[in-house]
């Protein structure tokens, strides 16, 4: 049985579902703080950059749109990609709103997507631009251990050093028996 990229998953603050067309207003003024992005190589608070990244999470089949339990507000986005069938997936185009930052609700969005993908994969990487030390941390704070380096095509066409993390379901596990 191959992982499902697009779950519904429901946790105690968030829902993960299926990002649709019909959540690109919604997720666009969640990306609207520029300050979200200071440490990002991409500014998606610019409309037409956005464009360009939702267009890439629809075309992916892997996003998932974060809703607010409490309100049903869309808060940000999530996603897999470069799965390997058996042997790893990748997490991450993860941002939330800065209301949301700092703990609980990231928190409990990546142990939603851990343990659904820990069901049908033994490793899952995250893989984080090498500027973006926020983002670095918050993947350590969910037991991210970095595991290398990796370089991809970036902004325009730029190539980017990235940091890439890996947390193993051997290790989640220990830590969440």
């Amino acid at each position: 049985m191959n992982l499902d990229l697009q779950p519904t998953l429901t946790g105690k603050l968030v829902e993960l579902r299926p990002l649709g067309a019909e959540d690109f207003d919604a997720l666009y003024a969640a990306a609207s703080d520029p300050l979200i992005w200071e440490q990002h190589p991409e500014r998606r608070h610019e409309r037409a950059v956005f464009e360009q990244f939702f267009a890439g999470a629809m075309e992916s089949g892997g996003a998932l749109a974060v809703i607010e339990r409490k309100t049903g507000k869309v808060i940000g986005t999530s996603r897999y990609a470069r799965l390997v069938p058996g042997e790893q997936v990748e997490i991450g185009w993860t941002f939330l709103e800065r209301a949301y930052w700092g703990g609980e609700y990231n928190g409990e969005m990546k142990r939603l997507m851990l343990e659904h993908a820990f069901r049908f994969v033994e490793r899952v990487v995250f893989t984080v631009a090498e500027k973006n030390l926020r983002s670095q941390k918050a993947v350590e704070k969910i037991g991210g251990v970095r595991v290398g380096t990796e370089r991809r095509t970036g902004p325009e066409g730029a190539p980017q050093e990235n940091v890439v993390f890996a947390i193993t379901k051997e290790a989640w596990k220990a830590v969440h028996a």
